[in-house]
């Protein structure tokens, strides 16, 4: 009688490749389509700076070439490091962009009304730009060992939910309420994709409409302000409500097909504020109009695809929260400025990814997406629910 063999698929036969891949078959796997993409917004940045400084590349444009350059650097190097080690060091990461947090409030630096960053010389850092990707590293890793049975468990939630709370309490102090928002929201987005409940969130949602009251009271002055603006911005046209009504004068006056690139009176006659940060958008729907305006959302749109795509062909839970995570961060980000400059939510401090000028900004956001292209890069990797020297 014939022994039988026993049924042992190498990741060749199961059309997986080999976990431990070479530089030259991972370079290979970057995916190209992603970059150029990435690239091809960065490239309107560039050019609403150089719109913004009324056609020159000093003092915007060219840092911000020099800033995506050095990131895109870094994305790859980001892309190419195993996955493995992400996981085993997400942590850490967190930790340390926790730390810093912490020293805003020791060695700070303080600009308009805020102590949000961390003089190093040749850059300032902000280390709440840090902690929306380390945020979502620490989320994925967490939720990575949990079986899915176990993630309903009331008690399993304080971890996640003090990774959460923390930073957002520390970044609402600096103040910096919009970058607190939406840690909570991407911190809820990553615990939704783990598996918790949605009732869990409606009670959370419910306890955070009942306690408006009480926060109201520990908002700022200009905080609470802004709110009152966002309802009746026309209630103080020259003061707090100047920015948010000149920035609608700029959107309507751009029509279909904008006044043309440098043309834009709104933003060249500087009654625009912040048009090379907060407010880029509304200058790019002036020049270019509502057309200008939906074509760059259908190229963010197209690069949100990637990342969730990415993210459903992931093989580990770690890859799949940390594209997912990531992805649904940048969203936040866009949804936010441009909501934000058309008057739908109050005006906050949160700009507009790959196009606002900002040295940490751009970084970390290049870093999110090489941590995005690292996971596809790596798709099929497993990594062991309980840890790195187990089975699955």
């Amino acid at each position: 009688m014939a022994r039988t063999r026993p049924l042992l698929l190498s990741s060749q036969q199961f059309g997986l490749r080999n976990p431990d891949m070479s530089l030259g078959e991972k370079l290979w796997q970057i995916n190209w389509t992603m970059i150029l993409l990435t690239t091809a917004i960065a490239g309107v940045g560039f050019a609403m700076l150089y719109s913004a400084a009324n056609g020159s590349f000093d003092p915007w444009a060219s840092r911000q070439m020099v800033r995506f350059g050095i990131g895109l650097v870094g994305m790859l190097t980001v892309a190419l490091i195993d996955i493995r080690i992400w996981f085993r060091h997400a942590y850490g990461l967190y930790l340390f962009a926790l730390a810093m947090l912490g020293a805003v409030e020791v060695i700070g630096v303080a600009g308009m009304g805020a102590q949000r960053w961390i003089d190093l010389g040749v850059i300032q850092l902000q280390p709440s730009e840090i902690m929306k990707v380390a945020l979502v590293l620490a989320l994925a890793r967490y939720y990575h060992g949990i079986a899915m049975d176990e993630i309903g468990r009331p008690s399993l939630l304080l971890v996640p939910l003090a990774m959460i709370f923390v930073p957002a309490a520390l970044v609402l102090k600096q103040p910096d309420l919009g970058t607190a928002v939406t840690l909570i929201m991407v911190g809820g987005a990553v615990l939704f994709c783990a598996g918790v409940r949605l009732w869990k969130f409606a009670l959370v949602g419910a306890l955070g409409l009942g306690s408006i009251p009480v926060l109201w009271q520990f908002l700022h002055d200009y905080q609470r302000q802004r709110v009152l603006t966002f309802l009746n911005p026309e209630s103080d046209p020259l003061g707090a409500g100047y920015h948010i009504l000149q920035s609608k004068i700029a959107l309507g006056s751009g029509g279909v097909f904008g006044k043309g690139f440098l043309q834009g009176t709104q933003s060249h006659l500087n009654f625009l504020p912040e048009k090379q940060t907060d407010f880029i958008f509304t200058m790019l729907a002036e020049e270019f109009g509502m057309v200008g305006g939906i074509a760059l959302l259908i190229v963010y749109s197209l690069l949100l695809a990637y990342g969730v795509a990415i993210a459903m062909r992931a093989r580990n839970q770690f890859g799949r929260l940390l594209a997912l995570g990531l992805s649904f961060n940048l969203f936040v980000y866009v949804f936010i400025n441009i909501a934000m400059v058309m008057g739908l939510i109050p005006v906050v401090g949160v700009p507009l990814p790959l196009i606002s000028y900002g040295g940490t900004a751009m970084l970390t956001t290049m870093g999110a997406l090489g941590l995005v292209m690292s996971v596809y890069i790596h798709r099929d990797i497993r990594i062991p629910r309980r840890g790195l020297g187990d089975d699955l």
